[in-house]
Formats: structure tokens, sequence, C-alpha cells
């Protein structure tokens, strides 16, 4: 599997893994980014198809960093499937854009909550928001795709899909996902380590209310 370093500013590297949203790129770049922090060099980000690798260039060589990106690209091994946890999130389903959403897809309502529920959701990364997980992929019947207009204001713990991909809004926020849940579980909670409740490689699965 092919990928490429790049210079990302002066104090970080970008490793490009692939393209599109693949479990393969999604495992192999938390794999590169636990093996950078075991190293203690710095924060590393994956996303679905990269990894963000920060360094501290008065301690570590930019070339050096650049090689030591290289070598982990090379050796690092993703994690077991049973190193990651599932995670179940308590779902009450009655969002504002539910029944909107189900009459676009050509679904009743509870045809459409049951293609949610019933399944489990690989967490691909963590962005956007502390804590807010990227989670997919929804079952293609499920035709959401993002607002027009995002919402100035979607509350904590509402339960959004868009574009193939689900997820919960951990603070209020603006978004254009379309909202069809709400849950009381805390996706991010400063006072406890970790904070996040999910993390990249993590399952998650909505539990109907």
């Amino acid at each position: 599997m092919t990928s490429a370093i790049h210079a990302f500013g002066e104090s970080a590297l970008l490793v490009e893994i692939g393209e599109g949203i693949d479990d393969a790129h999604v495992a192999r770049a938390r794999a590169v980014a636990d093996g950078w922090e075991a190293l203690g060099h710095g924060l590393a980000v994956p996303t679905y198809t990269s990894v963000l690798l920060r360094y501290d260039p008065f301690t570590l060589d930019p070339r050096l960093a650049e090689r030591e990106a290289g070598r982990l690209v090379e050796t690092a091994t993703p994690a077991p499937a049973a190193s990651f946890r599932t995670i179940e999130i308590p779902t009450t389903y009655e969002g504002p854009d539910l029944e909107e959403t189900a009459e676009r897809s050509h679904l009743a309502v509870d045809e459409l909550i049951a293609l949610h529920a019933d399944r489990d959701y690989r967490v691909f990364f963590l962005g956007f928001l502390p804590g807010f997980a990227y989670c997919g992929t929804l079952d293609p019947r499920i035709a959401a795709p993002r607002l027009a207009r995002p919402r100035e204001h979607v509350p904590a713990g509402a339960v959004a899909i868009a574009d193939g991909q689900t997820g919960v809004y951990p603070f209020d926020s603006p978004g254009g996902w379309r909202l069809i849940g709400r849950t009381e579980l805390a996706m991010f909670d400063p006072s406890h380590a970790p904070a996040a409740l999910v993390r990249a490689g993590d399952r998650v699965r909505f539990v109907r209310r």
C-alpha cells in the first residue's frame, strides 16, 4: 500500500494513506498515530485516509522526523479488532429531521429507525468538536445529504446523519447534519480521563429507547 509523507508547516508531517473511506485505511492511520505517540514525539491526529504527526522541531530534526514517520508507515500494525470497544448509545428517535429523512429515503419512520439502530458503526476519527466521532457507514438505503443551510444551533446529544455517516453532537453548536434523535449520554467530559467517550477504531451501536 503506497503512502506519501509531506511537511505540514514547520512542526508537523502529513502522512497520506490512501483514498476514500475504507476500513483498512482507517486502521492503518490509527496504527501510525498510535506508534508516533508511543515514541513520544507529539500528538498524532488520524483521519479517514491520512495522519497528522506533530513534533517539536527544536528537539527532533525534521529530517529525522520524516524518517521516523516513514518507518512507522512501513512497520505499524493495526491493532486487532478485539482490542477496541463497542459503545452502546441509548437513543430516543424523535429528531426534527426524522420524518423528512424517512420520506426522502422512501422508508417508513420505523424502517429508517431500524436501519440506523440495527448495526455497528466504526469510529473513523474524532474531529469538528472535541468528542465528535465520525462513524460509518450508514445503510445505503438511508439518503441523508447535509442540510443546504446548517442550523445555527444544534443541541448537545443530538444524534445525526449525513453523507453515509452518523454521529452525536457533544456540545451545543452549529451543524449541518440531519437530526434524527437524541441521547443523554455525554460524549465528552473533561473531568474524565480520557475525556472523549469513544476513540478511533471503537464500534458504536445506537440502541432505541
